[in-house]
């Protein structure tokens, strides 16, 4: 048996592929269905785009809205607890992301976790690889909504 993807649902793929390469992945190819009215796309990172024979992907699945117009939206049921990401630098990490206007939900206040979340509301775990002290402002930052 071998780990494939992983798929969420979005509303926005040009968002949600946005904020994913704000987390350092790329986008490794795309698929539309036009009978289904469904497209395809899945993200890889520079580091797992090949492990042996196969790629460690995010699938973002985008449902086009009804032939009316009315899109889908989801809620906690229909995507998924989270993802998970290890880090080279988990501060320069938030740092980017908060200056692209992402929300810090859980900071890594021991220089070892924390927690975002997707245009879509899907929690993304950020891990640090090997050890940080605690640093400023980091240390003292509050949480900010669930994550």
């Amino acid at each position: 048996m071998k780990y494939l993807h992983t798929m969420i649902r979005v509303s926005d793929p040009d968002v949600t592929v946005k904020f994913f390469e704000l987390l350092g992945l790329k986008e490794v190819r795309r698929f539309d269905n036009e009978k289904g009215r469904f497209t395809l796309i899945f993200l890889a990172s520079e580091e797992d785009q090949r492990i042996g024979d196969h790629r460690v992907e995010v699938e973002l699945t985008y449902n086009w809205p009804a032939e009316d117009g009315s899109a889908e939206t989801y809620s906690g049921g229909r995507n998924f607890g989270h993802l998970a990401y290890r880090v080279d630098n988990i501060y320069e990490t938030c740092q980017r992301l908060m200056d692209a206007g992402v929300t810090i939900n859980r900071p890594p206040r021991d220089g070892h976790m924390a927690f975002v979340r997707t245009p879509d509301n899907i929690s993304i775990e950020l891990l640090q690889d090997g050890v940080l002290e605690p640093a400023e402002p980091w240390a003292s930052m509050p949480n900010t909504g669930d994550w």
